[in-house]
């Protein structure tokens, strides 16, 4: 096979024991890669209803047919679990450069099962691979574990996905983190490979992925890179801004539109910061020339939007750190109300080396403030800090409870719904869906309004790169329609390994003839229909199996204008997230009650075992 080395590794940590199995032919044919075959091997290995820690529960590290071809935009890996967050399917997606580095070391994936009695990690090199003792890394922050890896192994070009001290602690927003700081982020999967003693995943390869036709790929690729290098006026602001400021310039103009959430959701950047809707919350441009070291790019990336950065001054001098996402800022910053950039700084390099998601990380921080400013949480509850809104210091010592495992921070590791469970009170002040915290887009400005659906209904939930479509708030058939083609459309582009930021530079044709030159069979927009129906019907049946029907599938009323916010761009704006559900439901054949995929939805895809499953042999 093209695109594949047509090999997984499976691992029992309870046994101790690793062995291989071949990648097929058809299943590569039927589930192209990434949480594709992620999907398929859970619902087949992994018993219904077991709790994402228990020992027996399945997780995977898997790569995609695009990973290691050189093929631009094209480093993305998936790692997929249950999640201790919602209860159901997970999973998380992550850049840098392990994906490509796992399959130049010989394999398509790597599944595990068990739980061992002490820490080990996993060590793959160039086809060989054994279980090793990690008692030596347990306790180190990710970026220590890498560097020791690197020492132990003796390979200075080694990769590695491993968990920090939020894995250890089985944080429910614990991240799976490669390259120091990038996170296979959401939904929990770190804290589902801290339960198994699993440090890590280390790889070392210098296979050649094979690709059917290089000249091909290669012919894609200048196509590519001259679109960069001369972008239509339309896309030149946005490409050469994530060159130079990488995902921040989009964060004050997010802001004060009503894109990013503001105060837990419940508040408006215009009126909550003040000023004019162009305004420079965090002075993006000072902040570059004040820390920016050197860009960093993920594997075959032509755009490179991430950079490294030296803060020696400050009230916290943290030295060498990685340059916060959009997603970052807007946690920590808009979301808590926060406009202290060394504070934001602070607390993501607490959780790049303490990996843990800094979506969540930043929002349920915003929900606790908003929970003392109403007398709900009291400075006894959280160990003498006063969590008041916008408070770089309080977000900082609280962030650093979490990262200890100390006090609150016990508590307020479980995310929002778990810390308010454990505290006993502020669900009043949920912003979550199926009790995962969003990413930082909101629904209700003018142009997302059916994001609702993805955030409340996709088998991961809370998601802001799940596909579907965007842009009206009428709810008719056509949009169920383009809702569910948008949805099985991203699924090919995360389970091809390419990142959404390709977008910018794809022409609609860009994607499939990469596959084609790569994989070496047509690969054509009727192809990626079919298996992005597959894959998405099999991860919705994966959480009808674990009982999450759709009245199951909640998200908190605020989130969806329920009641209308009363200033800024998203005043008055209520959305009927119901029939959105309503709308996707039928249009991928599923019941409108339970959610639960028909006998020929699943069929017709090609899931007859599931047919089989749900309502037994014909």
């Amino acid at each position: 096979m093209f695109g594949y080395m047509g090999k997984l590794l499976f691992a029992d940590l309870t046994e101790g024991k690793l062995w291989e199995e071949e990648l097929t032919e058809e299943m590569a044919r039927d589930y192209l890669g990434g949480y594709g075959f992620g999907v398929k091997v859970l619902l087949e290995r992994m018993k219904p209803g077991l709790d994402a820690f228990d020992p027996e529960s399945w997780m995977g590290f898997i790569t995609s047919p695009l990973n290691g071809t050189g093929a631009f935009f094209g480093g993305r890996y998936m790692v997929v679990s249950k999640s201790p967050a919602s209860k159901g399917w997970n999973d998380a997606n992550s850049g840098g450069y392990f994906g490509p580095e796992l399959k130049k070391a010989g394999f398509d994936g790597v599944f595990v099962t068990g739980a061992s009695e002490k820490p080990v990690y996993i060590w793959i090199n160039n086809g060989k691979y054994e279980l090793r003792d990690a008692s030596e890394l347990w306790g180190l922050d990710v970026k220590e574990t890498e560097a020791k890896l690197k020492e132990i192994t003796g390979e200075p070009r080694m990769r590695a996905a491993v968990i920090g001290p939020a894995g250890e602690h089985m944080s429910w927003y614990a991240a799976v983190m490669n390259d120091g700081h990038r996170a296979a982020g959401r939904g929990g999967t770190g804290g589902v490979m801290g339960s198994k003693k699993l440090k890590a995943v280390a790889c070392r390869g210098t296979f050649e992925v094979p690709v059917a036709d290089k000249a091909a790929l290669m012919a894609v690729n200048r196509e590519v890179a001259d679109f960069i290098r001369n972008p239509p006026e339309q896309m030149a602001g946005r490409i050469n801004g994530r060159k130079a400021f990488g995902t921040t310039t989009i964060t004050s103009p997010g802001i004060m539109s009503g894109d990013s959430p503001v105060k837990n959701w419940g508040g408006s950047g215009i009126a909550d910061y003040g000023g004019q809707a162009t305004a420079d919350i965090f002075e993006v441009n000072q902040m570059e020339a004040r820390y920016n070291v050197k860009p960093f790019g993920c594997a075959a990336c032509p755009i490179r939007c991430g950079a490294e950065y030296n803060v020696t001054d400050g009230r916290w001098p943290i030295g060498e750190t990685d340059r916060p996402e959009y997603e970052t800022w807007s946690a920590f910053g808009s979301n808590c109300l926060c406009k202290d950039v060394d504070a934001i700084i602070k607390c993501n390099d607490l959780c790049n080396r303490g990996g843990f998601d800094t979506i969540s990380g930043g929002s349920v921080l915003a929900w606790v403030f908003e929970c003392y400013e109403h007398g709900v949480l009291t400075k006894e509850d959280l160990d003498g800090i006063e969590a008041v809104w916008g408070s770089g210091e309080a977000m900082v010592a609280l962030m650093q409870k979490v990262y200890d495992d100390e006090g609150c921070g016990k508590k307020i590791k479980l995310g929002q719904k778990g810390a308010a469970d454990a505290f006993g009170k502020g669900h009043e002040y949920l912003a979550v869906a199926n009790g995962v915290e969003l990413g930082c887009h909101d629904s209700r400005i003018p142009g997302n309004g059916a994001r609702i659906r993805v955030y409340q209904y996709d088998p991961t939930p809370g998601r802001h790169t799940k596909g579907g479509a965007r842009g009206r708030f009428d709810t008719d058939e056509a949009q169920g329609k383009a809702d569910i083609a948008g949805a099985f459309g991203t699924e090919i582009t995360n389970c091809s390994g390419l990142c959404s930021f390709s977008g910018m530079a794809f022409t609609p044709t860009t994607m499939n003839r990469m596959l084609s030159a790569v994989l070496g069979w047509e690969f054509t927009n009727e192809e990626a229909y079919i298996i992005g129906r597959r894959i998405h019907l099999s991860r919705v049946s994966f959480n009808i199996r674990e009982g999450l029907t759709r009245d199951k599938m909640w998200i908190s009323p605020r989130l969806a204008g329920k009641p209308p916010l009363a200033t800024g761009p998203n005043s008055g704006v209520s959305i009927d997230n119901e029939k959105y559900g309503d709308l996707y439901f039928s249009a991928l054949g599923c019941d409108l009650k339970t959610g639960q995929p028909s006998r020929e939805a699943l069929e017709t895809a090609g899931l007859d075992y599931l047919a089989e499953y749900f309502y037994g042999s014909k």
